[in-house]
């Protein structure tokens, strides 16, 4: 009996298998074509950025890592790697553009999920290499192409200040707004002095020269300027000084270089009691004329406590020969 009944049972077993798998294999299929139609979105994303409108950063690439891995992200400070504004409920935006060329911004505060099947390429990371740097208030290129073409910058008060024109760049490829403090800019041009962050720039409609002016301890938007966060701009010579005037000339702002002052050396101070401070005149200066008034704010210290200190200056005009000129502590320097 049992000889008869095992052969006659093993070609249902078989069967039952063989449906299985192919059950299965059909749902592995389904499952594959589902995620690859799902990875196909409306939405192609431009850049991420991650933070506040005061302080965000800019998450691109590691939202491209996350994605490559996920269907659905969790917002977290872990996740970026990084807490761009401690203390504060943070937001992903990712700005995104439609097939039919329109764009849109997608919110997804701290703590919620994003869901990339609403994203075109999202596990593939094919996306947020086409730049977009317009930072919080829009991801387009657009928005990193503003009204004014910057051409430098200058911090401090109108006796003592220095160019900042290459630091703010380094900062602008950063963020797109920028609090205007001294530990930013590394230095202080005037201890204890409130100090202002001038801005020159040219409206490209017209040409016409504006001077931008933001206090100790406000907030840049660098949205208004042209190419803020790619930071191709102030390069090209740029010699106003603080009141935006050139040294010499009519070239718009621009150093002719005829008529350029230089400061071969400076010191301040009384006898060997000096300290070098020509890298601080060279920062007042910048090719322009000199106007400072000679103290102990102007060297950062009293190199000659209880003595009357000199400021002595060697400087040069265009090409011509090396000239000395001496100011003693509480007069003014006027150079050329």
């Amino acid at each position: 009996m049992t000889s008869t009944l095992m052969p006659a049972t093993r070609p249902h077993h078989a069967i039952a298998r063989a449906l299985l798998m192919a059950a299965m294999l059909l749902i592995s299929l389904l499952s594959g074509t589902s995620a690859f139609a799902r990875d196909d979105g409306q939405w192609q994303i431009m850049n991420a950025r991650y933070g506040t409108a005061q302080r965000n950063m800019d998450v691109t690439d590691r939202l491209r890592e996350l994605a490559r891995r996920d269907d659905r992200v969790r917002v977290s400070n872990e996740f970026f790697g990084n807490d761009p504004a401690y203390g504060q409920t943070k937001t992903l935006r990712i700005y995104a553009r439609s097939r039919d060329g329109q764009t849109r911004t997608f919110e997804f505060p701290e703590g919620s999920v994003i869901d990339g099947n609403d994203f075109t390429g999202w596990r593939g990371g094919e996306w947020g290499q086409g730049g977009g740097n317009g930072g919080w208030e829009g991801g387009g290129g657009g928005r990193d192409d503003g009204a004014y073409a910057i051409l430098g910058a200058r911090y401090g008060i109108p006796d003592a200040s220095i160019d900042v024109t290459g630091r703010l760049r380094e900062l602008a490829r950063r963020d797109a707004r920028v609090r205007v403090t001294n530990d930013l800019f590394r230095d202080d041009p005037a201890v204890g002095r409130t100090k202002t962050l001038r801005i020159f720039a040219r409206d490209r409609a017209n040409g016409q020269i504006r001077t931008f002016e933001y206090r100790e301890g406000s907030w840049i938007d660098g949205s208004q300027f042209s190419g803020w966060g790619r930071g191709d701009w102030g390069q090209a010579g740029w010699n106003g000084g603080w009141d935006g005037r050139p040294g010499s000339g009519s070239g718009g702002g621009y150093n002719p270089g005829r008529d350029q002052l230089t400061i071969v050396r400076a010191t301040y101070g009384s006898g060997l009691r000096s300290i070098d401070v020509t890298d601080r005149l060279r920062n007042i200066s910048r090719g322009g004329s000199l106007d400072v008034r000679v103290d102990n704010d102007l060297a950062g210290r009293d190199p000659a406590y209880g003595e009357s200190k000199t400021l002595r200056v060697v400087y040069r005009v265009g090409r011509g020969r090396d000239q000395s000129a001496e100011a003693r502590e509480g007069d003014r320097m006027r150079l050329p």
